[in-house]
């Protein structure tokens, strides 16, 4: 793992954690038990998709950078349609509250995304090889 795909990802958690666990609260005051195990499981699906996700993006792009906006988007797709597998299997389940589960896994991942993004737009990564093209002068 590349220093600068560390840091996006610890950005990205450091960003859903407090919002999950906000979720979470809220869904449990507002809800009960039911609402509260419904926030854990969207913070848990959320945490292994989305953290499974970045690990396989840069495990792909870490020889090929060149394949980086292709497989970001086939990554992204793929984690949502996971979660919306997720979602339908588990839709009628007595386990949790529903909703409590929907609005914590939205309110989730949203901060993730917001989080990787912030994260990339503000880390100072290089975008060429500082290699230099001539040897150094004695």
């Amino acid at each position: 793992m590349q220093q600068n795909d560390a840091r996006i990802l610890r950005g990205a958690a450091l960003v859903a954690a407090p919002v999950g666990v906000v979720a979470t609260v809220v869904s449990a005051v507002l809800a009960g038990e039911k609402g509260l195990v419904g926030g854990l499981v969207a913070v848990a699906v959320v945490a292994v998709f989305f953290a499974f996700g970045s690990w396989a993006l840069m495990t792909m792009t870490e020889d090929r950078p060149q394949i980086a906006m292709a497989a970001g988007m086939l990554v992204y797709a793929l984690q949502i349609l996971m979660i919306g597998v997720f979602v339908v299997v588990f839709r009628d389940t007595t386990l949790f509250n529903g909703k409590a589960f929907g609005l914590s896994l939205l309110a989730t991942a949203l901060s993730w995304v917001g989080g990787q993004v912030k994260q990339s737009l503000t880390s100072r990564m290089l975008y060429v090889d500082p290699v230099p093209s001539a040897p150094p002068a004695d």
